[in-house]
C-alpha cells in the first residue's frame, strides 16, 4: 500500500508540475514567443516528437516533474520570437501563467469538494451559510497519555465518543466543555469499541486543562449546492493566506532560531534550537510528501486525496509566486528591478543571480529531504 501510494503522489505531483508548465507554453505562444520544446519528466530523454505547431515533446526518464523551453529565454535576447524580445506585460503574463494554473486547479478541486463534502480545517472556514450544510462524523479518541484519566479508566485509542453522564456528545468542543466543566468529578463516559458500547467511570483531573488525557479527532465536512463553485474558490483565497501566514511564521522561526543559536546566552540557543526543530516539523520534503503524506492520504480516501492535491497544488501556486531568485516570481521580480533602474539585464548576471537562487533552493530541498529521513527513523 505504501509503495502505491508513492506512485500515486508521484503521477500527482508530475500533474501539478506539467499543467504549470503548460501554462507557461500556453502563455508564451499566444503572446508571440516560440516554445521550442515541452518535456515531460527531466533529461535524459526517452522519446520525442516534433508536433505540428513546431514544438518538441518530449518524455524523460527523471520523473520529477515537467519543463517548457522557450526560445531566447534572456532578457538581453532581442531576436523575434525570444523571450527577451517580448514586452515586460507579456513575460509578467507568460511567468505568472504557471502559478495562475496551479490557483485555479486548486479552486477547482475544491468546488468539486464543496459538491461532495469540503473538509473542514479552519474554524472560520469560508462557506455561504445559506447553502453549506455541516456533516460531522463521532468524536473520536486519536492518542491517550499515560497516568491520565482517560488510560486509568480503561478508555483507548480508537473509542467513539456517545455521551457523558447520558448527555450526548456531538462535537469536539461540547466533549471539551463538558469535561472541563465537570473537571475534579467523577463522570461516566459511554463510547463504543469495534462496534460494542460500553461505559467507564472516569475521575477526572481538577485543573483549567487536560483533565480527561486524550487527543480527539473529528471529521467534518462543508457541503454546498448552487455556491460551490464560490465555496471553492473562496476557501482556496483563504487558504492562499493562511499559506503566505504560515511561511512567515516558518521562515521568523528558522531564521530566528539561527541567529539565537549563535548567542552566548546559553538559554537563548536552547530557544533558538527549539525554533529550528519547529520549522523543521512544520516542513516537508519530497520523502515526506511521497513516503508519508500521500500514503496516509491514499489510505484515507479519495476526499483527502483529492484535498490534499488541491492544497499541494495551491502551495505550487504561492511558492512560485514569492520573489526568490530561479522561481517564476524571482524572475519577474529581478526583470521589474532592471525595468525601474532602466539599466540592461545581462546574460550572464541573469545566470548568476537565478543560478545562485537555484543552488540555495537545491541546498534547501537538501537539508528538508536530511530531515525527513530523520523524522522516519525517529
Amino acid at each position: 500500500m505504501v509503495i502505491f501510494g508513492i506512485i500515486l503522489g508521484l503521477l500527482i505531483l508530475v500533474l501539478l508540475v506539467v499543467i504549470h508548465e503548460l501554462g507557461h507554453a500556453i502563455a508564451a505562444r499566444r503572446n508571440g514567443v516560440v516554445v521550442e520544446e515541452f518535456g515531460i519528466g527531466f533529461p535524459p530523454r526517452a522519446w520525442s516528437k516534433k508536433l505540428k505547431n513546431g514544438v518538441l515533446f518530449t518524455l524523460n526518464w527523471l520523473p520529477l516533474g515537467g519543463f517548457v523551453k522557450l526560445q531566447g529565454e534572456h532578457d538581453a535576447a532581442d531576436q523575434p520570437g525570444d523571450y527577451g524580445a517580448a514586452t515586460f506585460w507579456q513575460k509578467t503574463k507568460i511567468l505568472l501563467a504557471g502559478v495562475a494554473v496551479n490557483w485555479v486547479a486548486a479552486g477547482f478541486l475544491l468546488t468539486i469538494l464543496a459538491w461532495t463534502g469540503l473538509p473542514k480545517i479552519l474554524p472560520n472556514q469560508f462557506s455561504v451559510p445559506s447553502d453549506t450544510t455541516v456533516a460531522s462524523s463521532p468524536v473520536r479518541i486519536l492518542s491517550t497519555a499515560d497516568n491520565y484519566p482517560a488510560v486509568t479508566a480503561g478508555i483507548r485509542e480508537g473509542d467513539i465518543i456517545q455521551s457523558i453522564d447520558g448527555q450526548a456528545v456531538e462535537t469536539v468542543e461540547e466533549f471539551v466543555d463538558m469535561t472541563v466543566a465537570a473537571r475534579g468529578e467523577t463522570v461516566s463516559v459511554a463510547y463504543e469499541r469495534a462496534g460494542d458500547l460500553m461505559t467507564s467511570q472516569v475521575r477526572l483531573r481538577d485543573a483549567d486543562s487536560a483533565v480527561f488525557g486524550a487527543q480527539l479527532g473529528q471529521d467534518q465536512r462543508l457541503k454546498a449546492t448552487w455556491s460551490a463553485p464560490i465555496v471553492g474558490f473562496g476557501t482556496t483565497a483563504q487558504l492562499t493566506a493562511v499559506t503566505l501566514d504560515g511561511l512567515g511564521d516558518l521562515a521568523g522561526n528558522f531564521f530566528g532560531g539561527l541567529i539565537k543559536q549563535l548567542s552566548p546566552n546559553e538559554q537563548t540557543r536552547v530557544e533558538g534550537s527549539e525554533q529550528v526543530d519547529t520549522a523543521s516539523d512544520g516542513v516537508a520534503g519530497p520523502i515526506g510528501i511521497l513516503g508519508v503524506i500521500f500514503p496516509a492520504a491514499g489510505q484515507a480516501g479519495l476526499t483527502q486525496l483529492t484535498f490534499l492535491t488541491a492544497i499541494i497544488s495551491l502551495t505550487l501556486a504561492v511558492m512560485n509566486a514569492l520573489p526568490i531568485p530561479a522561481l517564476d516570481g524571482g524572475r519577474w521580480f529581478v526583470t521589474a528591478i532592471f525595468k525601474l533602474l532602466r539599466k540592461p539585464l545581462t546574460k550572464d548576471l541573469e545566470e548568476k543571480i537565478h543560478g545562485t537562487g537555484f543552488m540555495l533552493l537545491i541546498g534547501l530541498i537538501i537539508l528538508v529531504t536530511i530531515a525527513d529521513v530523520g523524522k522516519l527513523f525517529n
